[in-house]
């Protein structure tokens, strides 16, 4: 690393500065030309950083690291699959060996699709114990949560796209405006000088003169771009289309297909139909209780599907899994903020959590001891009265 070099006419400068203030002895003019000097050389490394791109940055930051766990969110979504295999890819360039982990389960039949037709080698956790590594890179969100002891958890790094107060000891970058995380890592890949190659591109490969970007890399990149912005239709910046045409190049068209593609369950068609036949329509929302439920993964596709009804701008779609019950929502309406919306609408019975963007959220409302605290007593709440409270969330009627 070079520091700069003051000209000849800035030493004499400085020399005449310190006779200026008396300061003629030489040992006290040679201080002030070294704190000179190491002032300027401050500057230059701080300037150096701030323009240092933030995949360079991770990547410098992963390398201080032998091995590092990347962690996803409970219930990994294409999203953050796609963010974990991206940050793996740039550790190993850095000779850091990676470990992909996550909790909760993979249902969704898209999900599955993704992680079978990538052959992603991800191990599930229980426990903050089973974690593969001391330093651990959280994706798609900046809290641990979703296992035993999570709040132990100290991440080394996070790289999100959801709002909230998460931060890595060593890196944060956070941006509550782009449409997908996935986006984030492409940057990544591109800020290093990374070349996505397709799968049958081996001249390419073999030519690159730099890190080269697998087809399964970069093909579930752009996956995790379109499964989190509807196909790049909603939530998208301009960096999401950047992002694509970036990553176009390494794509395998079949694998995408099969990924976006998958054959849905019977359970999954049912729930949809469940959430169409019980829907409560009130002016240009509807709520939608689909009873009990085998498959949680059901209920944000149910509240997809709702939300193609005519004259329909704002969903709600709940459903009980064993002793919870399972909310997810839609909205396509500058109205609502439909993550603030459900937020509100759960806000008061303990033990619930809700939350999301404008366009989605999603909450879980657990059934043993959940009460409402009313005037100072607790009274048990019941379906009915969610229903109500989260047509009162969605009109700010709260």
């Amino acid at each position: 690393m070079q520091l700069p070099v003051l000209p000849e006419l800035q030493v004499r400068d400085l020399l005449q500065s310190a006779e200026a203030y008396g300061l003629d002895s030489p040992e006290l003019a040679g201080a002030l030309l070294l704190g000179a000097l190491a002032l300027v050389a401050s500057l230059w490394l701080v300037v150096r950083w701030i323009r240092r791109p933030m995949g360079a940055r991770l990547r410098r930051a992963l390398a201080k690291r032998d091995e590092i766990a990347i962690l996803m969110h409970p219930n990994p979504d294409p999203d953050a699959m796609a963010c974990a295999i991206g940050v793996a890819h740039l550790a190993g360039e850095v000779d850091t060996d990676s470990t992909l982990q996550f909790p909760g389960q993979i249902r969704h039949q898209e999900n599955r699709a993704f992680r079978a037709v990538l052959d992603l080698d991800l191990g599930k956790i229980e426990h903050v114990d089973e974690v593969a590594a001391d330093d651990v890179v959280l994706v798609d969100h900046n809290t641990p949560r979703g296992f035993e002891g999570a709040e132990r958890l100290e991440p080394y790094a996070v790289v999100d796209h959801h709002p909230g107060n998460g931060t890595g000891e060593r890196f944060t970058d956070q941006r509550t405006d782009y449409g997908a995380c996935a986006t984030i890592i492409a940057e990544y890949l591109d800020d290093v000088g990374g070349t996505p190659v397709g799968p049958e591109d081996s001249d390419a490969q073999a030519e690159t003169d730099g890190l080269v970007v697998p087809s399964e890399i970069a093909t579930g990149l752009l996956y995790g771009i379109q499964s989190d912005t509807k196909h790049l239709t909603s939530g998208c910046t301009a960096a999401e289309f950047e992002a694509a045409s970036y990553l176009y190049g390494g794509i395998d068209e079949d694998q995408l297909d099969r990924i976006a593609n998958p054959q849905m369950s019977a359970e999954v068609l049912e729930v949809k139909s469940k959430a169409i036949s019980n829907r409560d329509v009130r002016g240009s929302f509807a709520v939608s209780d689909v009873g009990r439920i085998g498959n949680a993964d059901a209920i944000p596709q149910a509240a997809d599907e709702l939300l193609q009804l005519e004259g329909v701008t704002a969903v709600v779609v709940y459903g009980r899994r064993e002793d919870t019950v399972h909310l997810s929502g839609r909205s396509r309406d500058d109205r609502v903020h439909m993550g603030k919306a459900l937020e509100t609408a759960v806000d008061e019975i303990p033990g619930a959590s809700a939350g999301g963007h404008a366009r989605m959220g999603g909450g879980q409302v657990p059934v043993d001891g959940a009460a409402y605290a009313s005037g100072g007593e607790a009274a048990m709440w019941s379906q009915a009265e969610l229903t109500d409270d989260v047509f009162a969330a969605l009109t700010g009627d709260v």
